[in-house]
């Protein structure tokens, strides 16, 4: 008996050690480092050098030079009028302001939009949740540049969807009559098409996040009396809190920086920060005051990022059982 409980534990106390076998060799032969340098080298390489170049830049002054600009003065030589001229020109100002306008009321949009959507996707079946995420991300199997295109030609003055509004308005309002809306150069074009670019961005993360819930926790408050909605706002939307954070970082920060949708369907005279930049590095040629205009956007969108997962590490620890 000692024999066989023995031969029948030998497979048991050999796997673990064959398993201490690989990890020992991977460590032992440097493959962990090797794998954890190759995205740090990328980072570094991609991110980091461009980071500090831009912030060298943005010290320089504008010169006539190819390129164009010039560090003066012994080291550190530091240029504060570009940063100055960043709160004193109601140009950066104005464009600064329409960028987070704009963004913010994308990314409600898209919440509104795609909250019910993400939702919905967890309730039906297993068969038509594939379809419809395959919906979802079908988007992204075109150019992005051919859909902002295609809702040009939906919001020109002669498209079926501007005589189709502009009837609908005539009827309603009889006495002030229009030929056609204008729709296309103004920021309702831009939030429209950013909210139709975006929506994937707002939908996938909060479907990740709902379809983990656990669905008893519904039951057993609908069980103590609570009606179907008051179960949304005390279980369901409080757990989905960190899907709506991820999903409304992930629209707000790209389209506070948005460059081709302004460009396309907004309008010269409100542009948003991401059209300032271009503008000041291609046509005025000023590279200085354009990265100072980029380090203060990286700034504004990262800063209050960086604040909240610093104050969310903090709950979880401090909700964590201490020992």
């Amino acid at each position: 008996m000692a024999s066989a409980d023995t031969v029948s534990e030998a497979p048991d106390t050999a796997e673990p050690a064959r398993r201490g076998g690989l990890s020992a060799w991977f460590n032992r032969n440097g493959w962990k480092q090797t794998v954890i340098a190759v995205p740090f080298t990328w980072l570094f390489l991609f991110f980091f050098i461009p980071f500090v170049i831009v912030i060298a830049m943005s010290i320089a002054v504008r010169t006539e030079t190819s390129p164009p600009f010039s560090f003066v003065g012994e080291f550190p030589f530091v240029n504060t009028a570009n940063t100055l001229r960043l709160f004193e020109d109601s140009l950066y100002i104005r464009a600064f302001l329409t960028s987070i306008w704009n963004a913010s009321i994308a990314t409600f949009l898209c919440l509104l939009i795609g909250y019910p959507m993400a939702l919905g996707l967890t309730r039906v079946s297993k068969g038509w949740r594939n379809i419809l995420l395959m919906l979802v991300v079908l988007p992204f199997w075109t150019s992005f540049l051919l859909r902002i295109y295609a809702w040009i030609g939906l919001m020109g003055a002669n498209s079926w969807l501007n005589r189709l509004l502009t009837g609908i308005y005539n009827l309603v309002s009889p006495d002030a009559p229009l030929h056609h809306i204008q729709m296309m150069n103004t920021n309702f074009a831009v939030i429209l098409v950013t909210v139709y670019c975006y929506l994937p961005f707002m939908v996938l993360p909060l479907y990740a996040n709902l379809e983990k819930l656990d669905l008893t926790l519904n039951e057993a408050a609908m069980d103590l009396g609570s009606k179907p909605f008051q179960v949304f706002l005390d279980v369901t939307l409080p757990l989905s809190i960190p899907g709506i954070i991820a999903g409304g970082l992930l629209v707000f920060i790209p389209a506070s920086g948005e460059l081709v949708i302004p460009i396309l369907v907004g309008t010269a005279s409100d542009p948003m920060i991401g059209r300032v930049i271009s503008d000041e590095f291609a046509s005025a040629r000023d590279w200085p005051m354009a990265a100072t205009v980029a380090v203060a956007l990286l700034v504004l969108l990262v800063g209050p990022t960086m604040l909240y997962n610093h104050f969310e590490a903090r709950a979880q620890a401090a909700a964590e059982p201490k020992p």
